[in-house]
This record gives C-alpha cells, sequence and structure tokens, in this order.
C-alpha cells in the first residue's frame, strides 16, 4: 500500500531577515498567490484607508444624501439666487404690507411690502457666507495653534492651555452684544471675525489632543529616528491622521455659526439693513406675527432647515470617521 504523501499543516515561510516564520495553510497559500492576488481589502490587494472607508460608508448612509442635497441647494441659491427668484430683494411696496401670497410671491409680503420669498432666497447667501468663512477661519486658526502646542509641548502649551480656558469664560452672545455694538460696518467681516475670535479655542483643545495621541504612534518615532523635520513630521505624518476629529467638529459647528449670525442679527449687532439675512427678516417680522404669520414662517423655517442639515452632515462625518462606531 503507497504511503499516502505528507501534507503538513503550516509551513516555514523565511522572512527577507535571515529568520523564519510559522504559516498556517491558509497563510501560505496566499503568499503562493504573490501579491497581486487581492485579499478582499480593497482593489488589487491594497487596504482601504480610513478616508475610502469613510466615503464608503457615506454614500450608504441617507441621512448624509439627504443633508448633502439640501447644502447643495444651499450652494447654488447662494451662488445664482436669481435663477429661481426674480426681482430685487430690496425692492417694496407698502401697498402690498402684509398681503397674502399671490402670484410671483409664494410666500406673501412682509411689514415693508417686500417679497418673502424673494428675501428668503437672498438670505441663503449670507448665511452661507458667514457659516463657511468663519468655519474655516476657526479650523485653520484653531488647527495650528492647538497641533503646534500639542506637538511641542512645555510653554507653549500651558500659555494656550490658560489662554483657551479665559476665551471658554466668555459668553458668546453677551461677548457679540458687547464688541459688535461699536462696530459700524455693515458687512459680513466683523461678525465672521468675532466667530472666528470666540471659536478657535474649541477646535484647539481637539487638535492638540489629537496631535497628542498622534505622535506616540510608531511611524512617527521611526520618521523621527531617521532625521525627518519637525516640519515634515508634522505635515506628512501627524497632520493627516489628526485631522479627522477637527473635519468632524467644524462640520458640526458650521450649523452653529449660521445660527449664531442669525440670533445677532435679531439682537440688532449683526447685520444691518440693507443687509438682507433671515436674521434681519425674522426680527422685522416679529411684531407682526398674528397679522402676517407668514412673513415670520417662512425665513425662520429657512434657517431652521440649514442648521438641521449642517448637524445631520457632521453626524454623519462623525460616525464614519470614527472607527469605534462601525
Amino acid at each position: 500500500m503507497p504511503e499516502q504523501p505528507y501534507e503538513p499543516e503550516g509551513v516555514i515561510a523565511g522572512t527577507g531577515m535571515g529568520g523564519a516564520m510559522d504559516l498556517g495553510a491558509s497563510e501560505a497559500t496566499t503568499l503562493e498567490k504573490g501579491p497581486g492576488a487581492p485579499p478582499g481589502g480593497g482593489p488589487a490587494g491594497r487596504p482601504r484607508s480610513l478616508w475610502s472607508d469613510a466615503w464608503r460608508d457615506l454614500r450608504r448612509n441617507p441621512v448624509f444624501l439627504l443633508s448633502a442635497l439640501v447644502i447643495l441647494f444651499l450652494v447654488f441659491i447662494s451662488l445664482w439666487p436669481s435663477a429661481i427668484a426674480s426681482g430685487s430683494p430690496l425692492s417694496c411696496d407698502l401697498a402690498k404690507s402684509q398681503d397674502g401670497p399671490e402670484p410671483g410671491a409664494p410666500f406673501g409680503y412682509d411689514g415693508q411690502g417686500c417679497n418673502v420669498y424673494t428675501r428668503t432666497v437672498y438670505g441663503a447667501r449670507t448665511s452661507v457666507t458667514v457659516g463657511v468663512l468663519a468655519t474655516l477661519g476657526v479650523a485653520v486658526l484653531g488647527s495650528v495653534l492647538g497641533g503646534l502646542a500639542g506637538y511641542f509641548g512645555g510653554w507653549w502649551d500651558a500659555l494656550l492651555s490658560r489662554t483657551t480656558d479665559i476665551f471658554f469664560a466668555i459668553p458668546v452672545v453677551l461677548g457679540g452684544l458687547v464688541l459688535l455694538s461699536v462696530v459700524t460696518s455693515n458687512t459680513v467681516w466683523p461678525v465672521i471675525g468675532f466667530m472666528v475670535l470666540l471659536g478657535w479655542p474649541q477646535i484647539s483643545r481637539i487638535a492638540r489632543g489629537s496631535v497628542i495621541t498622534a505622535r506616540q504612534h510608531d511611524y512617527v518615532q521611526a520618521a523621527r529616528a531617521l532625521g525627518a523635520s519637525d516640519s515634515r513630521i508634522l505635515l506628512r505624518h501627524i497632520a493627516p491622521n489628526a485631522v479627522a476629529p477637527v473635519i468632524v467638529v467644524a462640520t458640526i459647528a458650521l450649523g452653529t455659526y449660521i445660527s449664531l449670525e442669525a440670533t445677532l442679527s435679531y439682537l440688532g449687532v449683526g447685520l444691518k439693513p440693507p443687509s438682507v439675512s433671515w436674521g434681519i427678516d425674522i426680527s422685522a417680522a416679529s411684531p407682526y406675527i398674528r397679522n402676517a404669520p407668514h412673513a415670520l414662517l417662512w425665513p425662520s423655517g429657512a434657517l431652521a432647515v440649514t442648521v438641521l442639515a449642517f448637524i445631520m452632515l457632521g453626524d454623519a462625518v462623525r460616525d464614519a470617521l470614527d472607527p469605534k462606531l462601525r
């Protein structure tokens, strides 16, 4: 009776460094297939990165898709409001004060006889502009200061920590009433500057914690051992792996900044007429809430939908970028 060939359960494979390691049958088969065989990760055998996994999850998330569609529509009407609204938002007729909907004015007229639909459409430009620019300013300033403090530590870290404590002690709305009440400019820049001034400490705290965590990883220690400079380590190794929490918080904060701009404009210290803003329209329509509730309903609804869309987008991005939630 011929002997059956011996099939070992494991094989010994060279490591390429003068040593050997035990491999099971499945691992040995994988090695025999060569590097071109996809192991089930990414295409052509390449492992998926955090960003590719996040994008795959986002594309399957209905909350992300719905909020993204709403935000894209807001961006579109912010860039080209005349595409869906004819006339000027500053064109008013007192003879039509508080009138209801009619052809050409589906939302009716406010107390000054202005077309509520046109002003609601043009008000999106102000809200999106303030929200996006304030978020960019906060994210850049907070990430730079917090990242440097987290990487170098020492007195710079202590100084930044005490400075952020001071800014956290300032109430946002009260600070806006005090700082913006002395500003005479009627542009969005004072409002954006105020938001950046009081908003960067939150991002800096998050960036600092992310950098402290990332700098302890082995790939950072290896780059430092190979003689990489601090700037290269920060930009090439730490920043790409520490930026995810900053993106999540900044996306959620964008909706908050839009709401804050409307609040300050409602209180009379943000944007002022003849600027077009949802906060200004809500403030102007408040005295007529019984006689013309439509003048208050539409800008308030547009503000609520916009803020909700950005918050939902931030929640979806957070779920996609946090491996612990998968």
